[in-house]
């Protein structure tokens, strides 16, 4: 490359970079525990246009020109357009959409009213995979990302009365998108999550953090941060039942530093204990209900609460699989979280993205620990110069909402990327240190699938276990990969042997029902052969060093468009250890009464 060629190209990254941050300078990181604000649900029937020329940006469909002669005329119209309901998955619900990828056009008016010393914001639980969001024919900014929320400040640009509100989905896979253009999943589109108007004060509580310090547990170590103009006020954190009214003050950036103690009942799977937390200001009072844990690896163990404890999860994909719909409700949340504690976990990873809100917060309810990830998935173009920022974005929203529920004890910053990928060890590297400077709080991992496995011996080596406190490792040997020998004769090398050993996922592909038929052979897709598949696996269990935790893969049989089997898959990944119409498999059964059996 000459060196004008490479003064060429580093201008063009300049300028990439320029417009990627521009794209997004209008849209922000949700504000703190959006449940407990004012707010206005916008949720219900949206009018909607479906859009697979990619023409609506072009025609300028956030305009809703009137026709002025008797010769005008426009090719657009939400006048008689078909309505969805939001929040959902525009597939599910539109026949011809079910595969459809690409943009769709929504459209709700809204009565609005301006309120004297309020501000106004227009938030987004989540919109697969971009949104442009326009009010009033205006635009307000984009958001790229399908699994976290957003929202744009309307306080100087609402109107009283009716206020047009048009949002552009692009759920089109994407090169440099983050998952990229493949992925083991329906890529569900559309307005997926809540839709609301949030009503604050002038000065407002934006944000804060608090959770108990690492490795402590006795100590707060947390902050809050206030946004408006009259920043440096007086800020009390209380909690009732332990008879806390912790006082101290911002600073000028509105910035206030927490830190006590007291004499905690611990947040457990046995003891799911929270505590009703008020934070006020002078100009603003909001509550959670916070529970205080210590998360924690020492050595080969995972301490929860300083006690060893051994996670018995299940993988979960945010699909309900009755409705064959993207899971939004507490209604699905609830059919998802209590299919796992019937299997009898402890932990339940939720795959391979950021789960709705609610999901998080039944699941601190019930007592299961979370796994939340990013949806960094095989084939990310590392070496795209705008890939480690959209990176970073996801991450940082990721954390921004749940980082205040106990629940939440593992950050998993990656799933089956290959090390060969340019970039790719640099890019998760800067991540993982990236996280770690936001919350240093929980354990951080990244999923590995690329161990070696030869002559019934496995090797688990991959630079980023260096940087992880798990040794999370997804492998299918039974299915993907045939046995070299006896499962309980598996000897295992690994070289970052002093820490805990996760198996993120494992299994085989079974179709309920499908009984009585060879049981050694894959190709009839054998509830037998799928069970036998889960005994030997246990059977290996034991022969790991450092095992401290099992995760199958996984809970519900799910869409999937690359399971193109005819007779036996159906557009279904089937190593679900229940069907999806809520039917289990001979494999549940073993899962369970292993779980059932294994001491935490």
């Amino acid at each position: 490359m000459s060196q004008l060629q490479k003064i060429c190209k580093a201008h063009l990254v300049t300028i990439l970079l320029a417009f990627f941050l521009a794209s997004k300078a209008n849209a922000q990181t949700t504000m703190a525990n959006v449940a407990s604000r004012n707010l206005i649900s916008l949720n219900g029937k949206w009018k909607a246009l479906s859009d697979p020329g990619a023409v609506g940006d072009w025609k300028k469909i956030w305009m809703e020109p009137k026709p002025q002669k008797k010769t005008d005329f426009f090719e657009y119209s939400f006048g008689g357009a078909p309505e969805l309901n939001v929040p959902g998955d525009f597939n599910s619900q539109v026949c011809e959409l079910a595969f459809y990828e690409g943009a769709v056009w929504y459209k709700k008016t809204a009565t609005l009213f301006k309120k004297k010393n309020t501000r106004q914001f227009l938030y987004f639980g989540a919109v697969n995979y971009s949104a442009d969001v326009y009010l009033n024919e205006e635009k307000l900014g984009s958001h790229e990302g399908g699994f976290t929320p957003f929202q744009f400040e309307i306080t100087d640009k609402i109107k009283d009365g009716d206020n047009t509100i048009i949002v552009k989905t692009d759920n089109r896979r994407l090169e440099n998108g983050i998952p990229g253009l493949g992925f083991d999943w329906l890529n569900y589109g559309g307005i997926i999550r809540d839709v609301k108007v949030i009503e604050t004060p002038g000065t407002y509580i934006a944000d804060y953090f608090i959770q108990l310090k690492k490795g402590s547990l006795n100590s707060v170590l947390g902050w809050v941060q206030l946004n408006g103009e009259h920043l440096n006020q007086k800020i009390t954190v209380r909690i009732p039942e332990l008879n806390i009214a912790y006082k101290t003050k911002a600073d000028s950036s509105g910035y206030a530093k927490l830190e006590f103690l007291s004499k905690f009942k611990l947040w457990s799977p046995q003891n799911p204990k929270r505590y009703h937390v008020i934070l006020q200001c002078a100009t603003d009072s909001i509550t959670d209900e916070i529970g205080f844990r210590s998360i924690e690896t020492k050595g080969s163990e995972i301490l929860l609460n300083k006690k060893p404890i051994f996670i018995k999860a299940v993988n979960i994909h945010e699909e309900n699989p009755i409705k064959k719909a993207r899971a939004f409700s507490l209604e699905d949340d609830r059919l998802l979280l209590n299919s796992a504690k019937e299997l009898g976990c402890n932990l339940v990873r939720l795959a391979h993205y950021p789960h709705n809100e609610d999901m998080i917060k039944e699941a601190e309810k019930m007592g299961l620990m979370v796994w939340s990830e990013l949806p960094i998935y095989q084939n990310i173009k590392f070496s795209d110069s705008l890939v480690p920022y959209k990176m970073q974005d996801m991450l940082q929203e990721m954390i921004a909402r749940d980082k205040n529920r106990c629940s939440v004890v593992v950050w998993s910053l990656s799933n089956e990327t290959y090390p060969g990928t340019p970039n790719r060890d640099k890019a998760l590297i800067d991540l993982t240190e990236k996280c770690k400077a936001i919350d240093s709080t929980r354990l951080i991992t990244h999923v590995i699938n690329t161990q070696g496995y030869t002559n019934n011996s496995f090797h688990i080596w991959d630079t980023l276990y260096k940087y992880s406190d798990l040794i999370a490792l997804n492998e299918y040997i039974g299915w993907y990969i045939p046995w070299q020998g006896k499962p309980s004769e598996v000897k295992w090398k690994i070289d970052f042997s002093n820490k805990p050993v996760f198996i993120s996922e494992f299994g085989a592909e079974a179709l309920y029902g499908n009984r009585n038929v060879p049981a050694d052979q894959a190709s009839y897709w054998s509830e037998e052969y799928q069970e036998q598949v889960y005994k030997n696996q246990i059977e290996m269990f034991k022969t790991i060093p450092n095992l401290r935790g099992v995760c199958p893969w996984l809970l519900f049989d799910y869409r999937s468009l690359g399971r193109m089997h005819p007779v036996y898959q159906k557009g279904y990944n089937r190593k679900g250890l229940i069907s999806e119409n809520g039917e289990k498999k001979k494999a549940w059964f073993i899962m369970n009464d292993y779980y059932t059996k294994k001491e935490e």
